[in-house]
């Protein structure tokens, strides 16, 4: 049955429809679909226990962050397919979260205070450094061809690890890509929430600002805005510190993603290069700011 063909057969329709594929997702199959009642998205998923992504957990955060006012209704939900309402919106690009860290830090801070209060079952704790020490177990099962490099890769996330400081728990959404923030010129909102669980403020803001290719400057504006104070010297080296994790992790996602997915159009081996680079420049420059921590 092809995607079409499940889609024509979904109940949450009302007249005649009409679908488009969707673009972008590296993991994931979305698509616009219209009827009379408007428009709406429709996202197929599987289940991807090497990732640590479960649909249901997806559904029910996504459903708690509409509660929350901070994503699109869901319309409907069964096994490996989402439907949500259509966001007349503008995906945002990293030229969007240089120019206006400031509301970044406001939409992160409000969404990891109020979603602990809409999130329902048991609890998930997303730790980027625990993603990594899981990945690398992944890849020497799948017999992975990047397996020489990745005693070095942990050694690299245990240094990262230890710069981090003692923060509050809060609900991250923990896939802060441009691509993930939409504009619909009055405010902000957030979609795709297959990594969303219970961690620190850090590794969001880590994440955006590593996406969007921000520097020192755009970043202290970022952290300023979230801390409502100038990050103090502690903060500031577990901050870059985190942006290398972030870059590694996304980095071994890719190297993972090359045993087990094949989203077409979707070159993984490419895409994990593109991030090492990024480390090592990442890195270098973390080491410049504030010299090699003991792992």
């Amino acid at each position: 049955m092809t995607a079409m063909d499940r889609i024509a057969e979904l109940p949450c329709w009302y007249g005649e429809i009409t679908s488009e594929p969707l673009t972008g997702g590296l993991s994931n199959e979305s698509w616009l679909v219209t009827d009379t009642n408007g428009k709406h998205v429709v996202r197929f998923g599987s289940d991807y226990p090497f990732h640590h992504v479960f649909r249901d957990r997806e559904v029910m955060v996504a459903k708690a962050a509409h509660s929350a006012g901070f994503a699109p209704e869901v319309e409907h939900a069964e096994p490996g397919i989402m439907v949500s309402a259509f966001l007349d919106a503008r995906t945002w690009t990293p030229e969007d979260m240089r120019a206006e860290p400031e509301r970044i830090g406001g939409l992160l801070l409000d969404f990891h205070n109020q979603m602990p209060e809409e999130i329902s079952g048991a609890g998930f704790m997303f730790w980027v450094f625990h993603v990594i020490r899981d990945y690398a177990r992944t890849l020497d099962a799948g017999n992975s061809r990047h397996m020489p490099q990745v005693p070095a890769y942990l050694e690299t996330a245990s240094e990262l690890e230890v710069a981090q400081v003692p923060m509050p728990i809060i609900f991250g959404h923990n896939d802060l890509l441009p691509g993930n923030i939409l504009d619909d010129g009055e405010r902000l909102w957030l979609i795709d929430f297959e990594y969303a669980g219970f961690s620190t403020g850090m590794f969001d803001l880590a994440g955006a600002a590593s996406n969007a290719g921000m520097n020192d400057g755009e970043a202290l504006r970022l952290l300023s805005s979230y801390f409502g104070h100038h990050p103090v010297k502690e903060q500031l080296r577990a901050f870059d510190a985190m942006q290398c994790a972030s870059l590694l992790r996304e980095a071994m996602w890719a190297m993972v993603s090359e045993i087990h997915l094949n989203a077409p159009g979707v070159d993984y081996a490419a895409y994990a290069q593109e991030n090492l680079e990024q480390l090592t420049i990442s890195l270098d420059h973390y080491h410049s700011k504030h010299g090699k921590t003991a792992s």
